[in-house]
């Protein structure tokens, strides 16, 4: 399977580099040799910021080959995109340009016609009884003899000229290779450009109203603010935390759930990003569970960490609040310590006459949330597919991608997150911090 994902790479790399820089810069030209560069040293610093983490490298050259290496695997998926789609565009801008370097060609044949059809005839009538007399009085021997040329002759030479030559193809095919290539380009980067500064503005904030039936009327309008996936990272650091808390306390929740994939790292290195955690402000409190991510990482240590900054872990339990239970899960990733989700121990022995909310990081749980009474679970993991077309991959691994979606009597929410993994870039799935208000049925 990696020998079949390197040579993948290695043949869109290829692709890449034939369409942007092969085919539109010269042999032995400055830019081709910058191009021969980039085509080696950018595939380099992508695997170094793939691995570079898992091999335990310094934080600081996981830093240094973050941002070129991760930004690097967008601009290939979206460079490659726009080059498919000016493989269509290729043809028509040569036809197009064909005939507008045929258009010279029929004027000028056709002026040559004109003088062409001007035979001795009309010359004759042309020319006024002075001037015939005047050839008559100035007759030349040499000319008037038999088989001597006529005025005819020029016109001969003028119809016989050669056409001015066509701009030829290879001059052609360069300008049609340097014009697909560099709306490629500008359209490629420019999406992993805006998709970038969406993730390294912030997320936004997403509201919906999910009733329930078992919610007595005490709680209704109680309002979880739900935050997943937040990636702390070599890439994103203190700043984007403290965007995250200052937007959610502009929302004044009652509750606070980040449900899993808070950091890509170690307390070591992440634990000063994380800090901005302990302003988190909510009514009945902060909680947390784990994500694949937190097991990537030293899941102990981080359960240890969050408890430090007043985030309170649910590892396969609950807490009763006003009104619900609220229980968590351990992610699913767990169970190669020995620590995955237990849902007998967080929600078996529970009144079922309560409505419960779930915590659990993959939506793929919620079957065993229905088997457990669960009235909503609430979720991430997925990113929405994070960059455009990733949202059909998202709906095909997931039972739902992003969003609300009911299965028999329990609900799933999805939230797409508030950061991002890899390339700090989101296309078509936009981060965001999902407000989620409980209604109750009941009169």
């Amino acid at each position: 399977m990696v020998i079949v994902v390197l040579a993948l790479l290695a043949g869109v790399h290829r692709y890449l580099w034939r369409r942007l820089v092969g085919d539109t810069t010269a042999e032995g030209s400055a830019l081709r040799r910058a191009g021969m560069v980039a085509a080696y040293v950018l595939p380099l610093l992508s695997v170094g910021a793939l691995v570079s983490g898992r091999a335990g490298a310094p934080f600081w050259l996981q830093r240094v080959l973050a941002w070129p290496g991760y930004l690097w695997l967008a601009a290939v998926l979206y460079l490659t995109l726009a080059l498919l789609v000016g493989e269509a565009v290729r043809p028509v801008l040569r036809r197009v340009l064909a005939r507008r370097a045929a258009r010279p060609d029929d004027a000028d044949t056709a002026s040559a016609d004109g003088v062409n059809d001007a035979g001795p005839a009309s010359r004759a009538n042309d020319a006024g009884p002075a001037s015939r007399a005047n050839d008559a009085d100035h007759s030349n021997p040499a000319v008037d003899a038999p088989g001597a040329g006529t005025s005819a002759a020029p016109a001969t030479l003028v119809a016989e000229a050669p056409a001015p030559p066509r701009p030829d193809g290879p001059s052609r095919r360069l300008f049609v290779a340097r014009a697909v290539g560099g709306a490629a380009a500008v359209a490629g980067l420019g999406t992993v450009g805006l998709g970038t500064y969406g993730v390294l503005r912030g997320p936004g904030v997403k509201r919906i109203t999910v009733p329930l039936a078992k919610l007595p009327r005490s709680a209704h309008g109680f309002r979880i603010a739900v935050v997943s996936d937040i990636h702390l990272g070599p890439i994103l650091g203190r700043a984007h935390t403290q965007r995250i808390v200052d937007t959610i306390n502009r929302t004044q929740p009652d509750l606070v759930a980040v449900v899993g994939d808070l950091v890509d790292g170690t307390v070591a290195d992440l634990g000063p990003a994380a800090e901005p955690l302990a302003r988190l402000k909510a009514r009945h409190g902060n909680f947390f569970v784990t994500g694949n991510h937190e097991y990537y990482s030293g899941a102990a240590q981080w359960v240890d960490q969050v408890k430090e900054l007043g985030l309170h872990p649910l590892e396969n339990d609950r807490v009763e609040i006003d009104g619900f239970d609220l229980a968590g899960v351990n992610d699913i990733a767990g169970e190669s310590e020995g620590q995955g989700p237990d849902f007998a121990r967080a929600l078996g022995d529970r009144d079922r006459t309560r409505a419960a909310v779930l915590l659990a990081h993959q939506p793929v749980v919620i079957h065993d949330a229905v088997a457990h009474g669960v009235d909503l679970q609430l979720s991430g993991h997925t990113h929405g597919g994070q960059l455009w077309p990733g949202n059909f991959i998202a709906d095909l691994a997931n039972p739902t991608g992003a969003g609300l979606d009911r299965y028999g009597d329990t609900q799933l929410y999805v939230s797409r997150g508030a950061g991002a993994w890899g390339p700090p870039v989101r296309v078509g799935a936009p981060s965001d911090i999902t407000v989620v208000e409980l209604a109750s049925l009941r009169a």
